[in-house]
């Protein structure tokens, strides 16, 4: 079979994830497509039963709830059964030298499915990216990576390398199955650099977010005096990475969908004073003791005012969450926080 790199960015490869089983992985989705039936169900009801009696209550400022199924997951409590991090490859301690070396781990396995037709999230996938990357590249993907965070100013963004002395490194921590915290067991990232073995601070990880909303805005603006720089990427290239892929879903917003290595909402409102949906793009990270989100909300600019806005790009709202903690859903706590300070900034 052909392989490509847009399917692998997007998940469509059909390489396994750490479930070495496609049974187990067909009934997970399929009791996630059933609970996802029940709810859109359920919602239907109450909507037609609100639209029955005539409610009176048609305030538009009156936001509506989270669907039950996601209200269920976010607020779950500590030391619940996670049965992703059940896998056993999450706790390798092996060290591998290369990108290359590490694709032993999976690569005489077979594929779940004929690339391009489903969608399954896999961090091996991204470990074959990655391996692409440094053959394209010429140089250890690792050593790219450090000089591309340089370029962006990234310089607390580092490999999660177990026998380096990294300043202010946080300990991890998780909760054992009587929920009590405890310290995070001892793993080498080394097999999955691109899909979970980098460490970083929120300052970065803005950084990060800031040069790719202003690639993504810099075409936007009219550069009448030159003064304003190109962005690191050309608008072309993130907003055809923030575009939605066919046959992608997201779990962590059943709104989206996933495009080249993010996941993507696009702006939506069916009818007046209904849900609106705000165009975001977001990836949210889980590791063995860690978890963190970062979110970016761009700012709606109107393409028939020009180069009139006042400011320059990034215009929007970046959030990003790290905590050091496994197992923590954080995406809709990012976007209520994004929704707030766009809310705050329409109102001054």
């Amino acid at each position: 079979v052909t392989i490509t790199t847009r399917q692998l960015v997007s998940h469509l490869s059909g390489i396994r994830h750490y479930e070495k089983d496609i049974t187990k992985v067909k009934e997970e989705k399929e009791k996630a497509n059933r609970a996802l039936k029940l709810t859109k169900s359920h919602q239907d009801k109450e909507q037609k039963a609100k639209e029955g009696k005539g409610t009176e209550n048609t305030d538009c400022a009156k936001q509506k709830k989270e669907h039950d199924s996601e209200t269920k997951s976010r607020n779950s409590k500590p030391g619940r059964n996670d049965k992703e991090f059940e896998q056993e490859e999450y706790y390798l301690k092996e060290k591998f030298e290369s990108v290359i070396e590490s694709l032993k781990i999976f690569k005489n396995d077979p594929l779940f499915f004929k690339p391009g037709s489903q969608f399954l999230y896999s961090t091996y996938g991204f470990t074959l990216l990655s391996a692409v990357v440094e053959r394209a590249s010429g140089q250890k993907f690792t050593d790219y990576m450090l000089r591309m965070f340089r370029d962006l100013d990234m310089l607390s963004t580092v490999l999660d390398d177990n026998e380096a002395m990294i300043y202010n490194r946080a300990r991890c921590y998780i909760y054992n199955k009587k929920g009590r915290l405890v310290n995070a067991p001892y793993v080498d990232n080394s097999y999955k650099w691109a899909g979970g073995g980098f460490l970083s601070s929120v300052g970065d990880l803005l950084k990060f977010g800031n040069a790719l909303l202003y690639s993504y805005q810099a075409g936007q603006f009219k550069n009448k005096n030159s003064k304003l720089l190109p962005g690191y990427l050309k608008p072309s290239t993130v907003a055809m990475m923030w575009t939605p892929v066919p046959k992608t879903e997201v779990s962590w917003d059943r709104d989206g969908k996933y495009a080249m290595a993010w996941a993507v909402v696009e702006k939506s409102q069916q009818c007046g004073c209904c849900r609106q949906q705000r165009h975001y793009a977001s990836h949210t990270g889980g590791a063995v003791g860690a978890s963190s989100v970062l979110l970016i909300l761009p700012e709606e600019l109107e393409p028939e005012a020009g180069g009139s806005w006042p400011g320059a790009p990034p215009r929007g709202v970046i959030v990003t969450i790290i905590c050091n903690m496994q197992s923590v859903s954080l995406n809709s706590t990012a976007l209520k926080i994004a929704r707030e300070f766009e809310r705050e900034k329409q109102a001054q």
